[in-house]
């Protein structure tokens, strides 16, 4: 059923837009979303539900909500009755700042729990698809792709990644050629110098690997997957689901692992310019996965929804997390914060989430110039 939107959506200039529009554009509409339906199941009034940010473009009246599409479409906003202290409205009774602690800290924490179901429920379609396979081999002609990079291994010193497609490994040329042709070629250059051809984001690199001496055996520590599979598949069972689940709780704890780990790299000074991507980068990476097949376009997907719920966790001002932060803060002492501090508070969040997002962009500009 997935098959068709994509083969449908894949011609001409429009398979270039319609995988970064759903990818960000939804993503960012479900979290908003969340935050709307927790502020509604609680009875709080929302004045505006807008995707992005600035002029209001298109939109329509439901009920006391305006549901609007506005100019710049990064981001987006659902602005409650009675935010902001210093509006009349502050003093509704069903106003945003009457509500109890608890509401307040469910109503930000909403987006986030909107993005982790996303992640869970995209991850599960693909491991309910996965349950039903019987039998997967490579196409003829399919491209190899880098699947795994081994830590500290000749291949991770060469500057080999997982996505780089292979196109030549010694005089073993892909597709002709076969991963165990390479293999035997790899294992018979021990402590020699192996030319590697690869093609990254449409550019082709030349890298030079030079394999580890293993009982005189030599290995790189790389492992490939084909780009293209013939997958054979049994009908649909209820068990699929339960299994489907596990594979989608278990890559989801997984996955949580590796985004807390990159930023503990960023945090540590170790992670690499080429590994941060902004907006520019996400689109070019969401293309890619939707021309690889919808399951690679999912799991892409997952786990930026994913890294977005663990974003707005974060303690930051201006961010989800960084609101529940200030409300613990002021349960705690039993006294809320002066306006006036907040303002700064939230000012210099807002400063440095902007600041973050200039650099990130312009890191995409200069990869996009190389």
């Amino acid at each position: 059923m997935l098959t068709f939107p994509l083969a449908f959506f894949s011609a001409g200039w429009l398979s270039a837009i319609w995988p970064p529009a759903v990818m960000l554009g939804g993503l960012i509409f479900l979290h908003e979303l969340g935050h709307f339906i927790v502020a509604k199941r609680m009875g709080m009034p929302v004045e505006v539900f807008s995707l992005g940010f600035g002029t209001r473009l298109v939109g329509f009246k439901w009920r006391e909500t305006d549901v609007r599409l506005s100019l710049l479409p990064l981001g987006g906003y659902v602005k409650l009755a009675g935010f902001n202290p210093e509006e009349p409205a502050a003093e509704d009774p069903h106003g945003f700042l009457q509500q109890p602690v608890w509401k307040r800290q469910i109503f930000y924490s909403g987006g986030i729990i909107a993005n982790l179901l996303v992640a869970f429920m995209l991850l599960w379609v693909i491991g309910v698809n996965g349950a039903r396979v019987v039998k997967a081999s490579a196409k003829a002609g399919s491209p190899m792709l880098v699947d795994q990079v081994l830590k500290g291994q000749p291949a991770e010193a060469a500057g080999l990644r997982p996505g780089d497609e292979l196109k030549r490994i010694g005089t073993v040329a892909f597709p002709a050629g076969t991963w165990e042709q390479a293999v035997a070629f790899i294992q018979s250059h021990p402590d020699q110098a192996v030319p590697f051809e690869v093609i990254r984001e449409g550019k082709t690199l030349d890298l030079t690997v030079t394999p580890r001496n293993e009982g005189g055996v030599g290995k790189v520590g790389l492992a490939p997957v084909p780009a293209e599979l013939q997958v054979e598949r049994r009908p649909f069972q209820v068990g699929d689901l339960w299994t489907g689940a596990a594979f989608s709780a278990t890559r989801m704890v997984d996955l949580t692992k590796n985004v807390f780990g990159f930023l503990g790299q960023i945090l540590t000074f170790k992670a690499h310019a080429a590994d941060v991507a902004g907006p520019i980068g996400i689109m070019k990476i969401s293309a890619q996965a939707a021309k690889i097949g919808w399951e690679t376009f999912l799991s892409m997907m997952a786990l930026i929804s994913l890294e977005l719920a663990i974003f707005n966790l974060l303690p930051i001002p201006m961010l989800d997390g960084g609101h529940m932060a200030v409300l613990a803060y002021e349960r705690f002492r039993r006294k809320d914060l002066t306006l006036e501090f907040k303002e700064k508070l939230f000012t210099g969040g807002f400063l440095l989430i902007a600041g973050l997002m200039a650099f990130v962009l312009f890191l995409d500009v200069m990869k996009l110039r190389k």
